[in-house]
């Protein structure tokens, strides 16, 4: 099977180019960041990936995580690699510096957790939930509770994870039935059971914080009435060390599709009287504050199917130069199969998405530091608007893509692509979980459509739509007939979104489900225009650089890219439009079939 290797250009481009990297680094605090550091973190991330996490991934996919007694031991060589990786310090990368963080932005930590994903999706787990119980206690925690768990969190002693659902409740979070009762001293008697706990146990780390949704005696009913505890697996003394073990255990690990290195725990709380958990800030606001964590790891599971999905293009693309079989047309001589015209398709297609996911996620990662620390509050407030918007999106389309892209790695293959020795089929069977965790790709599609684009009259997607129609304009206005020709695609793809938008606007109040039988449609859409946009962009960018004498093959390719993007994919956006705009058809439709089902 094929070696990773970090595609940092195509990185940099992004960087330093597309977003580019010099607007970050004007807001307050980042001025350091500059192209010759983010360079050198790249460049040590991209060891770290090539080198030590992917080499693993085979390995954990083949040993898994086991359990034994209520302990989980990580397949061989996965705690040594995550004792490098916390020594290096890749888990600070972005946090406070005044907890032990490097305080560096998002962009750049985006691109670092994109190799982590690519090299090993199932290790890289660990971090992502840890990562998101330090945004939670970061923005919610009292500063006793911040004192004593992020330093730890932050330099990788401890780990973190996220409890919400249980066995009756999957995805519908109002009907948590995990109790906490006061246990007079200021702290809570926690007890029930959670699943899909991701790294609830593990043998990385001598502590787990555990970020647990419960109910207090006195809550109200359905999402209202949760409250988050802290809730260690060993409680904390003042001095900072390692008290007793709380009363928690890990009863059993699920047996998965994929991901198999990560130990996706049921999680048993209370057995022996209650386990000792703290409220983070006020009671009945658990939900409000977890949503902290889970936009964060809704980010994260998108790089996710970035990663993956180029992961899977690199080995395809590999197995495509050096398998030769049968007779390409009107090429004389024993060519590898990657000079077929339809295996060319396949690997362009993988490839022109995950630039256009790239692309994506990593504008949204430069909102995020925009919204954090820009000096201007209304430029701040703009920037949190685009980066909620973005947030269904990238999660969403990037998670859905990358199993077709995944897929598409396997068909490369052929009949090999079915044999797990290759490699191929891990890629796909590790994809497949994106679309599922932290809120399926139809919850995302439901946020963005109600949340998203009704709740405010379809404001901030008109302001992005905008945006799109600017950089048509812009590519039309080209003498060159190429940039023009993409300009042209792009202007008729943003104007079918924009009458979806306005459908969907216009038909919610009056009739909601017919707008969210359109939803899927709507966030697919916005993904494949979106990309289309950016890599418009970035074809502008490359041309512009060709005229001005450079010789870089990059910059050719990154049109071409761009080219078979708006033809072959992006053309799939008015199709979509149009299926938004039918949702009464659909409802109907949907209901006749419902009806047949139930009938039979």
């Amino acid at each position: 099977m094929a070696d990773y290797n970090a595609p940092l250009r195509d990185m940099q481009f992004v960087i330093n180019e597309l977003v580019p990297l010099s607007e970050i680094t004007a807001l307050p605090g980042y001025e350091e960041a500059g192209e010759e550091l983010a360079g050198a973190i790249l460049d040590e991330a991209a060891k770290f990936a090539n080198g030590v996490l992917s080499p693993l991934n085979w390995i954990g996919d083949q040993q898994g995580a086991i359990l034994n007694s209520n302990a989980v031991t990580t397949p061989k060589g996965f705690k040594e690699a995550y004792e490098q990786f916390s020594q290096a310090g890749w888990i600070g990368l972005a946090c406070d510096p005044e907890y032990g963080g490097q305080g560096l932005p998002a962009l750049l930590s985006t691109a670092v957790n994109e190799m982590w994903n690519s090299a090993n999706m199932a290790f890289t787990l660990c971090p992502l939930l840890t990562a998101g119980a330090i945004d939670a206690i970061t923005h919610h925690g009292s500063a006793e509770q911040k004192a004593m768990y992020l330093p730890n969190l932050i330099s990788g002693k401890w780990a973190g994870t996220m409890n919400l659902t249980e066995p009756n409740a999957g995805s519908d979070l109002s009907v948590v039935a995990t109790k906490a009762a006061p246990a007079g001293d200021g702290t809570y008697k926690i007890s029930g059971t959670k699943i899909y706990i991701t790294y609830g146990e593990h043998d990385f780390t001598e502590n787990i914080i555990h970020l647990v949704l419960a109910r207090l005696p006195d809550a109200p009913a359905g999402v209202k009435g949760i409250s988050l505890f802290i809730v260690p697996k060993f409680l904390v003394k003042p001095d900072g060390s390692l008290g007793v073990r709380n009363d928690l255990k890990c009863i059993s690990l699920e047996h998965k599709l994929g991901i198999h290195a990560s130990p996706t725990a049921v999680m048993s709380y209370g057995e022996s009287g209650g386990a000792t958990g703290f409220l983070v800030g006020q009671a009945n606001r658990g939900l409000e504050y977890m949503f902290t964590m889970m936009n964060a790891a809704r980010l994260g599971v998108g790089l996710e199917g970035v990663g993956i999905s180029e992961r899977a293009y690199q080995q395809a693309a590999g197995y495509a130069m050096q398998r030769v079989q049968g007779k390409i047309a009107a090429k004389p001589g024993n060519l590898p199969i990657a000079h077929h015209p339809d295996v060319s398709r396949m690997l362009m297609t993988m490839r022109a998405q995950i630039q256009a996911m790239r692309a994506l996620a990593f504008f949204a990662a430069a909102e995020s530091d925009k919204a954090m620390r820009h000096a201007d509050a209304a430029a701040r407030g703009a920037a949190q608007a685009r980066l909620d918007f973005l947030i269904p999106i990238v999660k969403g389309w990037c998670t859905e893509q990358a199993v077709e892209i995944t897929s598409l790695g396997v068909q490369v293959h052929g009949g090999m692509g079915f044999v797990e020795e290759t490699g191929a089929a891990q890629h796909f069977r590790d994809a497949r979980i994106t679309p599922i965790y932290e809120g399926t790709t139809g919850i995302q599609a439901n946020d963005l459509l109600g949340r998203k684009i009704v709740r405010d009259g379809g404001k901030e997607a008109k302001c992005l739509l905008e945006e799109m129609k600017a950089t048509a304009a812009s590519l039309q206005s080209s003498p060159n007939m190429e940039i023009k020709a993409m300009g042209a695609a792009l202007g008729s793809a943003i104007l079918a979104l924009n009458r979806a938008v306005e459908w969907v606007v216009e038909t919610f109040p009056k009739n909601a489900p017919a707008a969210l039988a359109g939803a899927y449609p709507l966030m697919k859409c916005f993904g494949i225009v979106a990309g289309g946009w950016l890599l418009g962009k970035s074809a502008a960018i490359a041309k512009a650089k060709i005229s001005q004498g450079a010789s870089d093959h990059f910059y050719a390719q990154k049109i071409g890219v761009a080219t078979f993007y708006i033809h072959h994919i992006l053309s799939a956006a008015a199709g979509l439009a149009q299926s938004v705009r039918v949702g009464e058809e659909v409802i109907t439709a949907m209901e006749h079939g419902l009806n047949d089902l139930l009938t039979s």
